[in-house]
Parts: C-alpha cells; sequence; structure tokens
C-alpha cells in the first residue's frame, strides 16, 4: 500500500466510523445539539442527513463523551419487530426481556426508575432509524411515555437518512412526530472546508509533509463528491493509491479525475470543470 510512500502510520481515508479522524467543524452545530438537547432533558431528539454525512460518526462521538452518570444504549440495527427492539433495549439497560412487549416494557420501566433514583439518565440511540418498520416506530413512542410527574425516565436519539422524515409524516406516526423536540439535519462539507479536513485526516494518520493536494484537485475533489465525507474518502484513497503506482508526491485534478471514474456514486466529471479547475 502507499502508507510508507507518503509517511503514514495507517490509512487516513477509511470508511469505517472512526472516532480519531473526527474533524471538529463537520460535525460541531449537530454535536451542539444533541449536547444542548441531552441536557435539558429532551424526551426525543432526531439527526437526519443524506447517506455517507457521517451519522454514525456523530453518534459514537456523542456516546463518548458522556458521563458516568449516563447509562446508554445503542442500537445499530433497528430494522426489527417491536419485540425484538425492545428486548434489544432491555438488554443495553440492563433489564429483562420476556416473550411479551408489555412484559419487556415495564422491565425496561422497572430499570428505569431505578436509574433514576440513582441519579443516572437513561439514553437509546438509533442508529438507520429510517428502516423501523411502522409498528416498531409505534414501540419507540412507547418508551418515551415511561416518565414520572417531572421527568423523562428515557431520552431518545434518532438518526436516520432523510426517509425517517417521511415516516414520521405518516399519519400512524404523528404522535411520535410530535414529541421531537430537538431536529437537526446534518449538511454536506462545504468546499471552504475541505482542503482542511483531508490535511487534518493526513496528519492524523501520521503525515508531516506539506499539504498533498493541489488546490485545482481539492476543487475538483468536492465536485466529484457534492462534499459527502464518505464519497470524499473513497476518492481520496484512490488517488492516493494512483500517487503511489505513478510514483507522485501530489494529489492532482488528473488523479481526481481517474478516482471519480472508479467510483460508483461520484457525480460525472463536467467538461467545464476542467477549464475552472
Amino acid at each position: 500500500m502507499y502508507l510508507a510512500h507518503f509517511g503514514l502510520s495507517e490509512q487516513p481515508f477509511g470508511i469505517t466510523p472512526d472516532t480519531g479522524f473526527i474533524y471538529g467543524s463537520a460535525h460541531q452545530s449537530a454535536l451542539n445539539t444533541l449536547l444542548t438537547a441531552y441536557q435539558s432533558g429532551a424526551g426525543f431528539i432526531k439527526i437526519t442527513g443524506e447517506v455517507g454525512t457521517g451519522k454514525t460518526l456523530l453518534c459514537r462521538r456523542f456516546l463518548t463523551m458522556l458521563d458516568e452518570n449516563t447509562v446508554a444504549a445503542y442500537i445499530p440495527n433497528p430494522m426489527q419487530d417491536p419485540r425484538a427492539l425492545l428486548a434489544d433495549v432491555a438488554e443495553e439497560l440492563g433489564a429483562a426481556s420476556g416473550a411479551q412487549a408489555a412484559f419487556t416494557i415495564k422491565s425496561i420501566n422497572r430499570r428505569l426508575l431505578q436509574l433514576a433514583d440513582a441519579g443516572k439518565t437513561a439514553l437509546v440511540c438509533i442508529d438507520e432509524a429510517q428502516t423501523m418498520p411502522p409498528l416498531t416506530l409505534e414501540a419507540v413512542r412507547l418508551l418515551s411515555n415511561l416518565e414520572t410527574e417531572k421527568n423523562k425516565l428515557v431520552q431518545i436519539v434518532l438518526f436516520g437518512q432523510p426517509e425517517l422524515d417521511a415516516n414520521l409524516a405518516a399519519p400512524s406516526a404523528r404522535q411520535l412526530l410530535q414529541r421531537v423536540v430537538f431536529h437537526h439535519v446534518i449538511a454536506p462539507l462545504p468546499q471552504a472546508e475541505l482542503h482542511a479536513y483531508l490535511d487534518h485526516r493526513m496528519q492524523v494518520a501520521g503525515y508531516r509533509g506539506a499539504s498533498l493536494f493541489e488546490p485545482a484537485a481539492v476543487r475538483l475533489l468536492h465536485r466529484c463528491s457534492g462534499g459527502t465525507p464518505r464519497l470524499v474518502n473513497i476518492l481520496a484513497h484512490k488517488a492516493l493509491l494512483a500517487a503511489y503506482g505513478a510514483g507522485q508526491h501530489q494529489i492532482t485534478p488528473t488523479l481526481i479525475r481517474r478516482a471519480a471514474a472508479d467510483t460508483q456514486g461520484a457525480r460525472p466529471i463536467r467538461w467545464w470543470w476542467r477549464l475552472a479547475s
């Protein structure tokens, strides 16, 4: 691979949600919304964003920032029937589950009361929330009913693609939608920040030289990726591979074009982009 060629200790542009590579400003607004909502005791929080904008990474970053007084349940795959989802939540929170959903909800309620008595906060983070069937969404709403006279016993954060908004707009989900107190949409990286994003990931991976990415290459990379972090990472990784294969130490527009031509989902190269770059 190209690690030794560029003096790297690890790959800088992986597509797994590695919190060690988090670029601060990319998710700061969404993170601020999460922290504000969490600290205020909001019952429901919704974070949406297109495919590849870093929702899972944001979720993991948020979870790492919680203190020891929070007991968190992380549900990465909610495309389940209500009983199965509730069983997963129960297991994560340290409650018992049973064959009937009603039993599991009662068990979760008892556990939440125990946590509240101990001065702890319960949190459920559901990733890929747009995949939940309607009945499972209703089960999540029932979880939000667990409360005392003054406080919610559990806070729930839904992370999902824009399809989640459509699901919540259905008449059957209107009660849940009305309970969403905070909502944030993750936007793609703006072009003005892309160069800093690329340099940041290179430095975290051990690179210590001058910026590898020529300004024209960065502009073209943004056009081809639309600023979507996952696509940016895929294209940058392929460009580094191509540079290594050619014995080059700079990422040029030509290398970005080659990477885009080899990547499904990348925007097609327009002829006038060549003139602009």
